[in-house]
């Protein structure tokens, strides 16, 4: 489990007056960091090729799941240390061992990616260079992602006699069945500017200007009300995987949830009268 310590932060609340939260600041693998209402977490275990190793799994999962709970966070960013984004499952674990150590493995990286797509804050993967297997996973499981032009994405399971099966499931939803197989089929990696064609990643940036274009595209989410973006993200998922009717009848009484919200009379009034709006988180 995680070597987490506790700290208070000043950060802006929802009306923009400083206010002390408590967050997890330390981890083995991990590095925590703040820029007002956006949270940044680094893998950082770079001699590993930033492996999904249980270790690493359980920290992020934990450090997730104190940031779900702190609604004056209105975006995540998901980064990495090093060359290597993430190599995936760190194969060691996945050698001589048995029915049940494996299945833990497996099951812990599902829980972090349904923890991904649960968490009301939209989280958007920093990518800065090779992303793998259960790496190329967790980028496709992300809400958004930004990638560095020299980046590289790929689903090798298939060569080593492990086809990626997990990782498949984001993968498939993020490109479509035809591209999706011929990663997992072939085992070859995509560059940047095909990802982005292919729709696993958002923006191709150069590297230089990585952090600074995600840091923007998290700042602009972080502008609005987190309630109605937390609305929003939930339905998301929800309606994806209906049929057209059951979507459309879902959503319009989500929208009429939210037209009765607190934000969007202030939103909607704020934008009438040409003024910024002060969100009241509900």
């Amino acid at each position: 489990m995680s070597n987490s310590s506790q700290v208070e932060i000043p950060v802006a609340a929802e009306r923009g007056v400083e206010q002390p939260i408590t967050a997890p600041q330390t981890y083995e693998h991990l590095l925590f960091e703040r820029s007002d209402r956006i949270a940044i977490i680094t893998l950082n275990h770079p001699e590993r090729r930033n492996a999904l190793s249980s270790p690493v799994m359980r920290e992020l999962l934990d450090c997730l799941a104190a940031i779900a709970a702190e609604p004056r966070v209105s975006a995540v960013i998901l980064a990495s240390t090093g060359s290597v984004f993430s190599s995936g499952h760190d194969l060691r674990e996945l050698v001589h061992g048995d029915e049940p150590g494996y299945r833990e493995v497996f099951d812990l990286c599902c829980q972090l990616m349904l923890k991904i797509q649960a968490m009301p804050q939209p989280v958007i993967a920093e990518v800065q260079g090779t992303a793998t297997a259960a790496g190329c996973q967790l980028v496709a499981t992300c809400d958004l992602a930004v990638a560095c032009d020299t980046a590289t994405f790929a689903t090798p399971g298939v060569r080593i006699g492990l086809f990626c099966s997990t990782p498949m499931v984001a993968l498939s939803r993020a490109v479509g069945r035809k591209r999706a197989l011929q990663m997992l089929l072939t085992g070859e990696a995509i560059d940047a500017r095909t990802a982005a064609e292919w729709g696993l990643i958002n923006l191709v940036v150069p590297a230089a200007g990585l952090r600074s274009r995600t840091l923007s595209l998290a700042g602009r989410i972080a502008s609005a009300s987190h309630f109605t973006v937390e609305t929003g993200k939930q339905a998301f998922y929800r309606q994806i995987e209906m049929g057209t009717a059951d979507a459309y009848a879902l959503t319009k009484e989500v929208m009429t949830a939210n037209a009765l919200a607190a934000d969007a009379e202030e939103g909607i009034s704020a934008f009438l009268e040409k003024r910024q709006p002060c969100w009241k988180g509900r």
